[in-house]
């Protein structure tokens, strides 16, 4: 029994960090069509930005959910107003523009502090099960993700800027019409994908450490379970997600973590072969 509560763990454990790593991404992919190589090099500067934050006296917990969404956000402000905004339309100009923002970022952060790791204690202890443990802060942060989960579609469906944001990415002209600011309805859901992606680093920050190269072994996954999910924004990438967690997670399990990463992408190949247009195509019927 007490394996079995082990085992449950990992699954929803494994699920809410598909969840977490590619909810920016899915912001930005999913509804500006900008594919954001940079992703991973964002969810790299939320950790270094709380693990920097933490060292200087700051509580840790303001630094996770506070300071690293707001600077990454504000760096994410930066790079659409450089980059992004010069690029709209243009998918493969995109692609290689944030392809080279990301091997930037590494190269002016492992500049900076080296190519060592970093990082900060994790809060909370473990919770006794049996003859096993489980870490309370993971707990924590599979209840964090579906918070942010619930907050991202309540703010899309029932708030004004989300009504503005897919108005612009729906029909830009109509929306122009009707006076709406598409330049900036763009950029802040840009800011906003930043932001979520820095918070994502921030969380994962006290139990994986921080170094330059920590964005690439989420960043594909996060790539994957988007891509999966097809073209409903929020209800797609989860189910998805809920689809490749768990078989990552049992394979990681019973086998190594490199089966239940090779599993995830080949499943992930599966599941396009026969959805090629992704999960959310059986219930949106965009075949």
């Amino acid at each position: 029994m007490d394996q079995f509560v082990i085992l449950c763990f990992t699954v929803v454990n494994s699920v809410a960090l598909l969840v977490l790593v590619s909810l920016g991404l899915a912001v930005i992919f999913g509804m500006m069509r900008v594919i954001n190589f940079a992703h991973g090099e964002f969810i790299m500067l939320g950790g270094y930005t709380t693990v920097i934050a933490t060292h200087a006296g700051i509580n840790l917990w303001l630094s996770m959910l506070i300071v690293a969404p707001i600077v990454v956000g504000l760096i994410g402000a930066v790079v659409e107003r450089l980059i992004i905004r010069r690029l709209y339309g243009h998918l493969v100009t995109t692609m290689l523009a944030t392809w080279g923002l990301s091997l930037f970022l590494i190269g002016v952060v492992t500049a900076i502090f080296g190519n060592t790791t970093m990082g900060v204690s994790a809060p909370l202890g473990n919770i006794p099960v049996g003859a096993y443990s489980i870490g309370a802060y993971q707990l924590l942060l599979s209840a964090i993700t579906a918070l942010l989960v619930v907050c991202s579609l309540l703010a899309l469906r029932w708030t004004k800027y989300g009504l503005i944001a897919r108005a612009a990415i729906q029909n830009s002209e109509m929306a122009a019409t009707l006076g709406i600011n598409c330049d900036r309805a763009y950029a802040a859901t840009f800011i906003v994908g930043a932001a979520i992606s820095g918070l994502a680093g921030a969380l994962l920050a006290p139990i994986s450490g921080v170094l330059p190269h920590m964005g690439s072994a989420y960043v594909a996954r996060a790539f994957v379970t988007v891509i999966s999910g097809g073209g409903a924004l929020i209800t797609g990438f989860l189910s998805a997600a809920a689809i490749l967690g768990p078989v990552e997670a049992l394979l990681s399990y019973f086998a190594t973590p490199v089966v239940g990463q090779a599993s995830l992408l080949l499943l992930a190949v599966i599941i396009l072969r026969l959805l090629p247009t992704g999960v959310s195509s059986l219930w949106t019927g965009a075949r």
